[in-house]
């Protein structure tokens, strides 16, 4: 009944830039944290960056300073805006989110979007 669905993945070229976006759906009494994983062919899958409902961002140190997170908690959407995008940031973007559904939390995954940076 509740889902993340991911969208604005690509091709780019390095230096570009691109914004993906992540909806929520279904039943939902609030969302805690959200975030974005990547997962690279051959490489476990990875945090990218997070956000707390009180809008507190964390990056991993790759993308800091050329990614940023965001969320609109009225559209139930978290965004990533990727820029100065490297052949290293080719990936798979996963979105996740803790949900509050009384009486439990419930962790979601996307399907992934994937992002391709050539060069």
């Amino acid at each position: 009944q509740v889902q993340l669905v991911e969208s604005g993945g690509g091709l780019v070229q390095a230096g570009g830039s691109l914004t993906l976006s992540c909806a929520a759906s279904g039943v939902i009494f609030s969302i805690n944290t959200m975030g974005w994983y990547r997962q690279a062919p051959g490489k476990q899958r990875e945090l990218v960056a997070t956000i707390t409902s009180g809008g507190s961002t964390n990056y991993a140190d790759s993308v800091k300073g050329r990614f940023t997170i965001s969320r609109d908690n009225a559209k139930k959407k978290v965004y990533l805006q990727m820029n100065s995008l490297k052949a290293e940031d080719t990936a798979v973007y996963y979105c996740n989110a803790e949900f509050w559904i009384p009486p439990r939390f419930l962790e979601v995954w996307g399907q992934g979007t994937l992002v391709t940076v050539s060069s």
